[in-house]
């Protein structure tokens, strides 16, 4: 079950008058409960159940986040902001001791990826939605960060 299916399946149930719903499929349990619909929005639990892997079984891909919301300049010397689309941990690379994606000087194209940030133990490429130059780095590899915290500065390259 992908992220899209659970979003699907989280408004559906919205929409009728379900109160509590749980699935287990394939390694993968959610479970939806929610009180009076007017007084809170329906509380969701998603939960990876460990299965032994069969030979049919593809392994786990990485997510790729869209590109952050709205796109900003930040007041750093005009630089375009790149912000976190999630909460979970930044990591500069795929994988410890791999080279970063991403270092300051780096020439990019829109669409690079940058960075992953793990939640919930997937990791989430980060692309960038400009081609430019990397002329800012804000977060410490193995650091957490929040929705909406800047990642990185990128000088917008001139058409």
């Amino acid at each position: 079950m992908n992220i899209k299916e659970v979003k699907d399946l989280i408004h559906e149930i919205l929409q009728s008058d379900i109160v509590e719903f749980e699935l287990e499929q394939t390694g993968t349990k959610v479970k939806l409960r929610r009180g009076d619909a007017k007084a809170a929005p329906a509380a969701v639990t998603w939960a990876q159940v460990q299965v032994p892997p069969t030979a049919l079984e593809p392994p786990p891909a990485e997510r790729v986040m869209p590109p952050t919301a709205p796109t900003e300049v930040s007041a750093d010397n005009g630089l375009h902001s790149i912000t976190s689309p999630i909460v979970g941990t930044f990591y500069r690379a795929p994988s410890p001791g791999a080279d970063p994606y991403v270092k300051i000087g780096d020439m990019i194209e829109e669409g690079s990826v940058l960075c992953i940030i793990e939640a919930m133990k997937l990791m989430n490429e980060i692309p960038s939605d400009v081609a430019g130059t990397v002329e800012k780095i804000y977060v410490e590899n193995g650091h957490p960060v929040e929705y909406g915290q800047l990642l990185f500065g990128i000088r917008i390259r001139e058409r």
